[in-house]
């Protein structure tokens, strides 16, 4: 059975793209492959590990589980999207994670860092039980979760210190 391209739109990185593509192809493909956008991870390939982790209109998904028609003309960020001010600053959490020692052979990093924005986007200031929780579709295969902790709770000083626009919780309620 043949299938028939179709025109894809999405947002990707504050960017409109528009491709020629199978509407059942996964976006991870699409990312590194069609995009090269190569900081997204591929591993696990079943949605397990959190390595090919982004947000789709904000919301962590497993780009690896995610097919094309699923998020045509929706924003997606992807770690390359991720940055400070400007364009070529870090994110206050990519600082963190450098700082922290939040990663070790880093392939897990894209993942973590993009869990970790909407975690903070979702909830500013979160518990140590609530950051467990919000990495919990993220696997590190190398570091003790020491170090990813400490720069979870340091990403969410800075981005407080720094005024990085976070969602207030009478913002995320309504």
């Amino acid at each position: 059975m043949k299938t028939t391209n179709t025109t894809w739109q999405a947002t990707v990185n504050k960017e409109h793209r528009e491709l020629q593509i199978d509407p059942s192809r996964r976006l991870l493909d699409i990312i590194r492959g069609d995009l090269d956008l190569t900081g997204t991870k591929v591993s696990c390939e079943i949605g397990r590990c959190g390595a090919c982790m982004v947000l789709i209109d904000g919301e962590p998904v497993n780009s690896c589980l995610t097919m094309a028609y699923q998020c045509a003309g929706k924003e997606i960020t992807t770690i390359e999207g991720l940055h400070g001010e400007h364009e070529d600053q870090l994110h206050p959490i990519q600082e963190a994670f450098l700082e922290e020692g939040g990663f070790q052979c880093g392939y897990c990093t894209p993942g973590m860092i993009i869990s970790t924005k909407a975690l903070l986007d979702q909830n500013p200031l979160p518990s140590d039980h609530e950051i467990k929780e919000g990495l919990c579709g993220n696997l590190c295969r190398c570091t003790g979760y020491g170090g990813i902790m400490r720069a979870v709770q340091s990403a969410a000083t800075k981005c407080q210190q720094q005024d990085i626009q976070l969602p207030t919780q009478q913002q995320i309620i309504r």
